[in-house]
């Protein structure tokens, strides 16, 4: 009789265990889910390696807050998260997709910095467009893919509003404008001359100057690296995580060594 019962009990035991789901399992996604919602960026684990994915979609929003039915990627919320990306020991790089139509120039000029004084490995991915300030994020990164599919729009700084029509508002444009072509210029391979001149084609855009580059022409202009997916852009990344992890062991056993 106690057999019979040990038996049923075993079998009972192994069943709850068949339908009760891995709370740990559950867990880990709702965890994962809630950071997506809320940031719009995602850690995951790959080849060993921990890797931190950051959107950067819609509309850049800076100091104005814009209208709800816009999708916008909001800067103060990306700002920390770089930061963390750089210090967190437990993260080893930043795969970075884009799909944006541009938005503050400030802002995306700040987070294009933050991303260009990354020491850890960067990968960007241009999927669909990266368009107006969406180009200096797009070459911020150590190394940049574009989708065949995706564009980049290169036009001037403009501005909505009252505009002050003062040789003081031009020289002001003038400057921003010199800010963005040089970040640009200095992170990618395209030159100053040339990325003026896509920027002030006349003959492109039907309401404004400028030209629009599919994925085979901004790699061809050098401002992006390479075409790719996101398959590209990861084993990208992960060999360039392994290579900073090879060169760190090198830098401990010499100074073990020097010891």
């Amino acid at each position: 009789m106690k057999k019979t019962v040990t038996k049923k009990n075993q079998i009972r035991a192994v069943k709850n265990s068949e339908e009760e789901p891995d709370t740990s399992v559950q867990e880990g996604f709702s965890e994962q889910q809630k950071q997506i919602n809320e940031s719009g960026s995602v850690i995951t684990h790959s080849h060993g390696n921990t890797i931190h994915c950051l959107t950067i979609i819609g509309q850049i929003e800076g100091h104005y807050i814009l209208p709800s039915q816009n999708k916008t990627t909001k800067y103060e919320h990306v700002i920390p998260q770089i930061v963390a990306v750089e210090e967190d020991p437990e993260v080893d790089g930043l795969l970075m997709l884009l799909n944006t139509v541009g938005g503050d120039v400030e802002a995306g000029l700040a987070l294009a910095e933050l991303v260009a004084g990354m020491k850890k490995p960067t990968v960007s991915l241009v999927l669909g467009g990266g368009h107006s300030i969406g180009v200096p994020l797009a070459v911020a990164a150590k190394r940049s893919f574009i989708a065949e599919s995706a564009s980049m729009t290169i036009h001037p700084v403009r501005m909505n509003g009252l505009v002050l029509g003062i040789p003081q508002t031009l020289e002001y444009f003038q400057r921003m404008q010199d800010r963005i072509t040089n970040f640009v210029t200095q992170n990618s391979g395209i030159s100053k001359e040339r990325f003026t001149t896509l920027a002030m084609n006349t003959q492109e855009l039907v309401m404004d100057v400028g030209s629009v580059l599919d994925g085979p022409d901004a790699v061809e202009e050098g401002l992006i690296d390479s075409l790719g997916s996101l398959s590209d852009a990861m084993d990208c990344l992960n060999h360039m995580i392994d290579k900073e992890k090879k060169k760190k062991n090198r830098a401990g056993h010499s100074k073990k060594k020097g010891a």
